[in-house]
């Protein structure tokens, strides 16, 4: 088999979801979910799968069912975050419950979540029981991921070990499982789909660490959303969470200080709290924590016993998931 690039996996995958028509009535359910699965998106993690096929040499139309289960399942999850996060726009469109309504979304996602699990069931029986039992850890992973989100909103005191492990949760393990799932279609040895996992494991933390610092420190118009979002809402990052460690006295109070007070303006306090980071070499601490997690990450990419020009595509992948603009 020749091996494909992700972007031709991507082109692949977004042809097969255009032709996914989930429909019924009443019409109110199933509208939203094309809705959402039409706005887009990288499809990344669905790539993966098909990239994890094809790292083994199995069979990418079996894998393509996976790998759409896996797509929905995450435009799944993200219909529930919006509808907690109470947010309005995503992928620069109206949310589902703002398009429509709280109740709609709920139920829309339910049914999003069942067809996930539809698609898979199409594999071959031979693969399903592994699968499967990778498919529902992981999906109560992100749940629990999600919960300790919530949690940290009015948590006092939160610990980085618990931050890198709600993270590894709420993001990554879903990255882990979509290349996991590929390599288990693909029959490879049970120490290489462990391997791959934990490869796709440790890249998500070193993206969702890298988002953390862009959202402070990239340029708005390449970083994609506002800057400074996350330090306007007190959210409790791996920059804040670092800084809280690492400050001096006089240093924790100023960020003390920033965190409740509520009459800073937003781009006053943006500017504050930066300051305070810069003082405490808080952006190379979190670049050096990025780099940390992506080398394990290559590390166990380069562990898995194919040939090492069969691991060129994800290697790419990796850099370039890794190399967004700041």
């Amino acid at each position: 088999m020749s091996t494909s690039s992700w972007l031709e996996y991507t082109k692949l995958l977004q042809q097969e979801i255009e032709q996914l028509s989930i429909s019924g009535e009443p019409k109110e359910l199933y509208d939203p979910i094309n809705y959402i699965l039409s706005l887009g998106g990288k499809r990344v993690r669905p790539a993966l799968c098909l990239l994890g096929t094809d790292l083994f040499d199995g069979d990418i139309q079996e894998a393509k069912h996976a790998a759409i289960c896996v797509e929905v399942f995450h435009n799944f999850t993200l219909v529930h975050d919006d509808i907690m996060d109470e947010a309005p726009i995503r992928r620069g469109k109206p949310t589902v419950h703002e398009k429509w309504n709280r109740d709609i979304a709920i139920l829309s996602g339910d049914v999003m979540f069942v067809k996930a699990y539809e698609l898979l069931s199409k594999l071959d029986p031979k693969h399903l029981p592994e699968v499967f039992k990778l498919f529902n850890k992981t999906a109560i992973e992100v749940c629990e991921g999600q919960q300790m989100d919530m949690n940290f909103e009015t948590a006092k005191e939160v610990a980085i070990s618990q931050y890198i492990k709600m993270i590894e949760l709420k993001t990554s393990v879903l990255l882990a499982c979509s290349l996991k799932m590929g390599a288990i279609i693909a029959n490879s040895s049970e120490k290489d789909a462990e391997l791959i996992y934990e490869f796709g494991r440790n890249l998500g933390i070193a993206f969702q660490i890298q988002d953390d610092l862009l959202d402070a420190y990239g340029d708005p118009e390449k970083f994609g959303k506002r800057v400074g979002g996350d330090i306007i809402s007190n959210k409790k990052t791996y920059l804040l969470l670092t800084a809280i460690e690492k400050a001096s006295e006089a240093q924790l109070e100023k960020l003390k200080d920033l965190l409740n007070q509520s009459e800073f303006e937003d781009q006053e306090k943006v500017d504050a709290m930066k300051a305070v980071y810069n003082e405490i070499g808080i952006p190379k601490l979190t670049e050096n924590a990025i780099q940390e997690y992506y080398d394990i990450a290559m590390q166990s990419l380069s562990a898995i016993g194919v040939k090492d020009g069969k691991k060129q595509n994800l290697r790419l992948l990796a850099q370039q998931i890794m190399q967004r603009e700041n």
